[in-house]
């Protein structure tokens, strides 16, 4: 099992469709273990091997907050607030920023947009667990269509 950062390519054609609102949908990012299996082929929000309910954490993860999309030199950049997770004990190799707005309830088999990979285990006890994004730049924002 592995977790390989990425766009989703169910994203990249739903774009060429018209079918995200960045900035007026609900998206979210949800938080994966290392067990997790996520890449550009994942299509929507899954459930296995999410970080387990409780303990700060609520599957589904949350919605990402302070939503812009905007154009940095010759790239469409997507932004958003830092999600983080307060009072958390728990332990995530990985996140998927998904729209909650596309996905079909039954099969989540729709809104996957990108797939992220911390690179290693990352555990917070009793703390607050902060996904930092990178600045909104053509060369940098966490979502990027150069």
């Amino acid at each position: 099992m592995a977790i390989t950062q990425a766009m989703s390519t169910l994203f990249k054609k739903d774009v060429m469709l018209g079918d995200h609102h960045l900035d007026s949908d609900n998206v979210y990012i949800a938080l994966y273990t290392s067990s997790a299996t996520l890449s550009a082929a994942t299509d929507g929000y899954i459930t296995s091997n999410e970080v387990a309910n409780g303990n700060g954490y609520t599957t589904g993860g949350v919605a990402l907050a302070s939503k812009a999309v905007t154009e940095n030199s010759t790239s469409g950049v997507f932004d958003a607030a830092d999600p983080e997770w307060t009072s958390a004990t728990f332990t995530a190799r990985g996140a998927l920023i998904y729209n909650k707005t596309l996905g079909d309830a039954s099969s989540n088999s729709r809104g996957a947009i990108a797939i992220l990979d911390f690179g290693g285990d990352f555990s917070v006890s009793g703390g607050t667990f902060k996904i930092v994004f990178p600045a909104a730049t053509a060369n940098n924002a966490i979502v990027r269509i150069d």
